[in-house]
């Protein structure tokens, strides 16, 4: 991969081992690598906006509920 992809993706908020992950409503998972985390919206259906780091981590920006 030799650009950062810009992510804006749906799913569902869920916490894996230590981190977290977006079951993606489009399917399969993005880890997250999260500054934030809002502990309100795990376990619920959320909107992430961010940069796609490696094939399966996205540096995540912004979360909001979906």
């Amino acid at each position: 991969m030799d650009e950062a992809e810009a992510i804006d993706e749906a799913g569902l908020l869920l916490r894996e081992g230590g981190g977290f992950v977006l079951q993606r409503d489009a399917g399969g998972l993005w880890h997250l690598d999260m500054h934030r985390v809002p502990v309100d919206l795990v376990g619920k259906r959320v909107r992430i906006i961010g940069i796609r780091s490696r094939p399966d981590l996205v540096d995540v920006e912004g979360v909001q509920p979906g």
